[in-house]
């Protein structure tokens, strides 16, 4: 029989094999590298939120790509690339597929591109600045620019995949309150102004990178809000770019990396100066600060991502003679695209009644599952997401992968306004409004592949012991 002191020193032996397996498994099996790239054109250009073809002139401060890589213990990796720019063209996410896994073996789903869209960057969207009457000359700067722009993603993957290192990843979080919602309802219905009242999401989620027992290496944060606060010709990251730069400063040695947020509806209650940017990033940054400095929840393993394009519904298009109607009674960018679908129309005989929508999911073991929707996404996915997904922890990111248009909800699109269609004369991929299943879709996919990451995930999860 075991003595009194025996059953001690055992007792003291399990709990603390117990407690270095569990920050085992909850930190040293990840390993992580992140890297980061200037991106500021180097000569004058148009400008994404503008709308214009006036050049660009001079710049607040430098645009960035940055990555973050991830490897879980089974080898499985993941890619986070954020981009200060307006939008990343579907184009530029099929090319950035296709030059990642020949030169890293890089799987689609493993590659989660994420814009700021801050409205001070440079276009990206030679097919749809035809639209706004861009000379030849000018459409041939914007490709260039995103020629030269997918050489610097497809750089700053292979710098953070080679600096892969073993790491300690956590999640905390906080809260920022200058996002105010869009939609304010009028006699003449919904309008694009502050509404005190409507629907925001506050959470500043923040992924920490960490040196085994070591330095910060990363810090990713997002937001729901617009990156509208500035309002000028000179090229500027907006809040997100302040933001970034006021965590770096704070903490030597790590990259802060800024995931946007479902902040379609959501816009900054100071707006029109660069002052107004960057108080709103240094709130921002207070709140990520904040959080670094309160409790972290340890992130584990394993790493399972899913990624599909689903197809997402119009209304019925226009017809041959409306789009005539169009052509001779509309002006300026309605008619270009009333012309434009109609050439359409002639050549193929059809308009589009669908668009391939990108739903992204990746999930951290059981502790956290981020969500990628693609375009501009209003704040209802988010908030609806975070309470319907069987998760502790929730993050649902907009604007990744693909930028396209807004993504209404069913709420949104009942109600009307800019963010429900209004939106969609600047496109010629849309020929009529979303259709009111769009939500229903998007959400049933999200659900399906957290679901398929669950099930592959807990084939792969190790035993945990008692009261983790």
């Amino acid at each position: 029989m075991l003595s009194a002191r025996c059953i001690t020193i055992l007792t003291a032996l399990c709990l603390s094999f117990g407690s270095n397996l569990d920050v085992a498994r909850a930190t040293g099996q990840w390993k992580a590298g992140v890297a980061s790239v200037v991106i500021s054109p180097e000569s004058p250009m148009p400008m994404a939120g503008a709308a214009s073809s006036k050049p660009t002139s001079g710049k607040i401060h430098d645009l960035y790509a940055k990555a973050l890589a991830l490897e879980d213990s089974q080898g499985t990796r993941l890619v986070v690339v954020t981009v200060d720019v307006c939008m990343i063209p579907m184009e530029l996410r099929k090319a950035m597929e296709e030059e990642v896994a020949r030169q890293f073996g890089l799987a689609p789903e493993s590659l989660l591109l994420n814009a700021s869209h801050t409205h001070a960057g440079p276009e990206t969207r030679p097919k749809r600045v035809v639209l706004y009457g861009f000379s030849p000359e000018q459409i041939a700067e914007v490709e260039q620019y995103v020629a030269w722009l997918q050489e610097r993603l497809v750089e700053v993957v292979g710098k953070a995949l080679d600096e892969l290192a073993p790491a300690e990843l956590s999640y905390c979080q906080d809260r920022a309150t200058f996002a105010r919602n869009l939609r304010l309802k009028t006699e003449n219905g919904y309008r694009m102004a502050m509404n005190p009242s409507g629907v925001v999401d506050h959470d500043v989620p923040v992924l920490l990178v960490k040196a085994p027992r070591g330095n910060l290496r990363a810090v990713l944060f997002g937001y729901a809000c617009h990156a509208t606060a500035y309002n000028s010709r000179t090229m500027c990251g907006d809040y997100p770019g302040f933001a970034q730069r006021a965590v770096e400063d704070a903490q030597p040695g790590a990259v802060a990396m800024f995931l946007a947020g479902c902040g379609a509806d959501q816009g900054p209650t100071m707006s029109g100066s660069v002052e107004a940017a960057r108080q709103c990033g240094e709130q921002l940054a207070e709140a990520v600060l904040r959080a670094i400095e309160g409790k972290a929840t340890p992130v584990r393993g394993p790493l399972r991502a899913a990624l599909e394009v689903v197809p997402i519904e119009f209304n019925t298009p226009p017809g041959r003679e409306e789009l005539l109607r169009q052509t001779k009674t509309l002006g300026g960018i309605p008619r270009r695209r009333a012309e434009a679908l109609l050439e359409q129309l002639d050549h193929t005989g059809t308009l589009p009644t669908t668009y391939p929508y990108h739903v992204h999911v990746v999930r951290f073991g059981d502790d956290l599952i981020l969500v990628a929707l693609a375009w501009e996404v209003v704040v209802d996915y988010s908030l609806r997401l975070k309470k319907e997904l069987a998760s502790p922890k929730v993050w649902v990111a907009g604007y990744s992968n693909e930028m396209f248009n807004y993504l209404p909800s069913l709420r949104v699109l009942n109600e009307g306004g800019y963010e429900a269609g209004g939106s969609l004369l600047g496109y010629t991929r849309a020929p009529a409004r979303l259709a009111p299943s769009v939500e229903k879709i998007v959400v049933g996919k999200v659900k399906e592949l957290a679901e398929r990451t669950k099930r592959s995930a807990d084939r792969l999860q190790a035993p945990r012991l008692e009261g983790q």
